[in-house]
């Protein structure tokens, strides 16, 4: 990382901070931890799921240790960007003050997906798609994120900056 260049802040925002936004977290402080500070939180935090913690230990990542957060626990930090991984946390998003950038970058819900899947191995298949698409998004930071947030054309990735209004 140069001199000049700051790391950047990023806040990785589902609801049960248990299966997406750890995933981001993980592979953000794995393969980009020397130019973004990643935390991840919920908006109604559930623990970690084991699955999530397993498939993540098979690509060499351990995020069994990270903890499920709620939001407000981490409002005094100034974070340059809050990614939403789900709809509901998109939803539901609270402001942050400053000049935090919100980006909603959907992934489907693995534990929802694996419910209905009989063998543990079959179960584990949500889990990995999901972990690679994730992995796939986290490798465009820190300029992809970048890119995102000043889209003008009105589409649901960007939901645009919000600013503290006092």
């Amino acid at each position: 990382m140069s001199e000049t260049m700051q790391e950047m802040k990023v806040l990785f925002l589902c609801t049960g901070n248990s299966c997406r936004s750890q995933m981001a977290e993980g592979w953000t402080r794995h393969l980009r931890g020397d130019r973004v500070e990643a935390f991840s939180a919920g908006v109604d935090p559930k623990g970690i799921d084991p699955l999530a913690v397993r498939v993540m230990e098979e690509v060499g990542v351990d995020i069994g240790g990270q903890g499920s957060k709620h939001v407000d626990q981490l409002k005094h930090i100034a974070f340059d960007y809050v990614v939403t991984v789900c709809d509901h946390a998109s939803e539901n998003c609270p402001l942050f003050p400053g000049r935090t950038r919100v980006v909603h970058v959907g992934f489907d819900d693995p534990p929802k997906l694996a419910r209905k899947i009989k063998g543990e191995q079959e179960r584990l298949g949500p889990y990995r798609r999901v972990r690679d698409e994730i992995k796939a998004f986290v490798e465009t930071l820190p300029e992809g994120l970048v890119k995102r947030s000043r889209q003008e054309d009105g589409n649901v990735e960007t939901i645009g900056e919000q600013e503290n209004p006092g």
